[in-house]
């Protein structure tokens, strides 16, 4: 668990986890935001499949087998979705779902503009674009990208969520608009991933 500065007690909980199972830690970093945690995180593990969550576990566990082989097939990245054919929300206001639906329209308009949505025979829905450097099933040649899988979840609404959409839609904005920025320019190189798997 990576661990930016929170004030509950999940630390706790984690690191009374930690003394009995030695594949548990908690890994402290200095406040920087979800996007720092989870780089943190994923540049400290060494494991062959990593995954992300939120550690109030809006995704049960138990959908956890669908981002793991077999079921992860050739992607070299799978991403849960409340969107797709297949997902169930549980418990979520009007409110929340409308809003969440604006902002994932912006983020596909502002930073991810050239990612199209194809349809796999086992009605999986994928992801893959120019700016990804993908097509279906591949790469473009000459600039071997991540092959991105989307997985329809279970996700179920906590009404203890720190979200807060009056306080932090301003900032959610201006990220976008900097990555927006950013792409632009050509700031997000997209690295060949390791085929040796």
């Amino acid at each position: 668990m990576v661990d930016d500065g929170s004030t509950d007690g999940t630390v706790r909980a984690v690191e009374g986890a930690a003394r009995t199972d030695g594949r548990v830690r908690v890994q402290r970093e200095p406040h920087r935001g979800q996007g720092g945690a989870v780089r943190a995180g994923l540049l400290a593990s060494n494991a062959a499949h990593r995954f992300i969550c939120d550690a109030d576990l809006s995704m049960p566990v138990h959908e956890l087998e669908r981002f793991m082989p077999p079921a992860l097939g050739t992607a070299d990245v799978a991403i849960g979705s409340r969107e797709g054919a297949g997902a169930r929300r549980v418990g979520e206001p009007l409110f929340r779902h409308v809003t969440g639906r604006v902002f994932n329209r912006l983020v596909q308009r502002l930073a991810v503009p050239d990612v199209h949505r194809a349809r796999r025979r086992d009605g999986v829905s994928t992801r893959h674009g120019r700016r990804l450097g993908l097509r279906h099933r591949g790469a473009l040649p000459g600039r071997a990208g991540p092959r991105i899988l989307e997985v329809p979840i279970e996700w179920h609404y906590r009404e203890e969520s720190r979200l807060n959409m009056s306080r932090d839609a301003l900032g959610m904005l201006r990220e976008l608009r900097q990555i927006h920025g950013r792409a632009r320019r050509g700031g997000y190189a997209v690295a060949p991933p390791d085929r040796r798997r």
